[in-house]
């Protein structure tokens, strides 16, 4: 229910959906002579916010706290027992018509693992990702990244294949069921930089100890973060993805399905669960 339920409001609160939204309910509203100027104004407002909201780096700001909350990985020279790669790369279905892997803009999830599995040839790879939606089962993700790792030389005996989770949840659940990693064994955690809070806090909260290896990072940092954007579906693609990561921290948080509201590295974060 729970899935169900954060899919459907999510679709109505996405903010590029609900600027639209008010727009068009100002046209409509304008169409009555009772209401036209209202209906003018509101559409004119939420005109401009869309502009705005898509043009200037506000996007930028709400996200960058979130992938600087985790830093690059180093090296460090001690030995790596897993991999975890977490969905959401490639479009399962597209894959699965075109009978190739067709990949999305967080494409770097999956080349970084690849770099990862060379690098640690003895580590297993954990390939976490189900196809499910609102509106039934689909295409499972999993199923075709390790195929493609396969064709890539991989070897299948080194994969893990989870393909029934959904949510972030669900990855850190029925991975540990599937990898059950041992005391002392040592996994890092392939996502992007932006999910790697709620993924940390999740796969602690689940008992599974990992070590972060953010990826696909969309704030550049430094100066670089006040450049306003050059379309304006840019930066509104940007604010979707800021805000309903920013929303799924909360929802875990006071679902419990997290150690805290904001897990940094080396303890739970802000809004500590551990104790309560």
């Amino acid at each position: 229910m729970f899935y169900y339920v954060s899919k459907i409001a999510w679709f109505f609160a996405t903010p590029s959906n609900l600027l639209i939204s008010l727009i068009l309910l100002g046209l409509i509203l304008a169409l009555f002579k009772r209401f036209r100027h209202h209906g003018i104004g509101l559409s004119l407002i939420f005109t401009l916010a869309t502009v705005a909201l898509g043009l200037l780096p506000i996007a930028s700001y709400i996200l960058l706290p979130l992938e600087e909350r985790f830093p690059p990985f180093r090296d460090d020279g001690k030995p790596v027992d897993g991999i975890i790669l977490l969905g959401g790369s490639v479009e399962a279905a597209d894959s699965a018509s075109r009978g190739m892997i067709v990949a999305n803009e967080s494409a770097e999830r999956v080349l970084d693992t690849i770099q990862l599995a060379h690098r640690y040839p003895g580590a297993r790879i954990l390939i976490s990702g189900g196809g499910g939606t609102v509106f039934g089962d689909g295409t499972a993700e999993a199923p075709i990244i390790a195929a493609y790792f396969k064709s890539i030389g991989i070897d299948p005996a080194r994969m893990i294949i989870e393909d029934r989770s959904r949510t972030t949840y669900e990855n850190a659940a029925y991975s540990i069921e599937l990898a059950k990693p041992r005391e002392g064994e040592r996994w890092l955690l392939v996502t992007s930089a932006w999910h790697m809070p709620r993924a940390i806090g999740v796969f602690e909260k689940v008992g599974f100890s990992v070590v972060a290896y953010p990826v696909d990072f969309r704030t550049s940092g430094g100066s670089g973060i006040n450049r306003p954007f050059a379309f304006i579906s840019e930066g509104l693609r940007r604010l979707d993805i800021a805000t309903k990561e920013w929303a799924g921290l909360i929802a875990y948080y006071f679902a419990g399905r997290t150690v805290g509201l904001l897990p940094y590295p080396g303890g739970s974060g802000i809004g500590d669960r551990a104790n309560r």
